[in-house]
């Protein structure tokens, strides 16, 4: 087991350094020179010097690169060159406001994909196999911000169960922030909910029609007992799908923030890339690939617990 965690720690650490390095210089050969977004066109080529020099573009690519990297092996981001605060404070700052939606989502997808996975999986070709599988096709079809939207005019507007928009922390009060939340992770979760229930659903029955659950009907186990068994070998592709929707949210989150009116980094990647931001462009990387990482060897873990074959690889 050691070993087959070290190996994943590895692989995790060359992924960041790949990413966070193409990143840097992408950002920078892409964007070029930063201060028309960060002063407006109406700036003076003598205040768009003196803000290059006060960001530090004034100075060789490389040499940028390895004071950037010396301070965030640390943790240390650098300063935003908008706000010129420390991108630390920018994420801690946001990055609740998202996670609260994308973990919230993540659950909402796990509860409620496995639960109608295993009813669909348990009846294949009824009434709720079929709603499943016309379920899908809409939801993959309708955008997010559209489904946003009517969730919002139906359950926040019409009968006002829930905020519209805006987050509240649960230091403020853990009722709001349940209330702010819920609708933002419903329109995230209802797409994942039926790719992770299909996903099962297919997994169970494949897994339903192997040799060795024939036999163990024919020892004459309950059906309890050969669903559980048959469960626990259709759990990797469904694990696996649910650590790409956790992920993939992340990235839609964007959409729910914009329609919410959240401040999470969502919307911080967006104004960060529209201004040229590249210190918060790149600690926003450093963090969603730690995600990545963290989340990919936590299922790599799971996977290794639920089938002992996975750690030999």
């Amino acid at each position: 087991m050691f070993s087959f965690i070290t190996k994943r720690l590895l692989s995790g650490i060359l992924l960041l350094a790949v990413v966070t390095t193409g990143t840097f210089f992408i950002a920078h050969l892409a964007i070029g020179d930063p201060t028309p977004g960060l002063l407006g066109n109406s700036a003076t080529p003598a205040q768009q010097a003196a803000m290059r020099a006060k960001i530090g573009v004034d100075r060789p690519l490389l040499t940028q690169f390895w004071d950037w990297l010396s301070h965030a092996v640390t943790g240390d981001f650098g300063t935003s060159w908008r706000t010129f605060t420390p991108v630390n404070d920018d994420l801690a700052l946001r990055l609740p406001v998202t996670l609260s939606v994308v973990f919230f989502a993540t659950v909402l997808s796990a509860i409620f994909g496995v639960i109608i996975g295993i009813a669909c999986g348990l009846r294949p070709g009824s009434v709720f196999d079929r709603v499943l599988k016309f379920a899908s096709v809409v939801l993959f079809a309708l955008p997010g911000y559209w489904l946003g939207i009517v969730l919002v005019q139906l359950f926040a507007l019409g009968l006002g169960w829930f905020d519209a928009t805006g987050y509240v922390s649960p230091e403020i009060s853990v009722g709001g922030w349940l209330r702010s939340i819920t609708l933002p992770s419903v329109a995230l979760a209802l797409g994942a909910i039926v790719m992770i229930a299909e996903q099962l659903r297919n997994s169970f029955l494949e897994v339903n029609n192997q040799d060795f659950v024939r036999t163990l009907r024919a020892r004459g186990l309950s059906k309890r007992r050969v669903t559980r068994h048959v469960l626990r070998n259709s759990a990797p592709a469904a694990l696996t799908v649910l650590a790409m929707m956790f992920v993939g949210l992340l990235g839609g989150a964007i959409i729910v923030e914009l329609v919410f009116n959240l401040q999470g980094i969502g919307i911080l990647t967006q104004q960060s890339s529209q201004n040229g931001n590249i210190p918060v462009l790149l600690g926003l990387t450093v963090m969603t690939v730690v995600f990545v990482v963290v989340i990919n060897l936590l299922l790599d873990l799971v996977l290794g617990w639920v089938n002992p074959k996975v750690r030999d690889r």
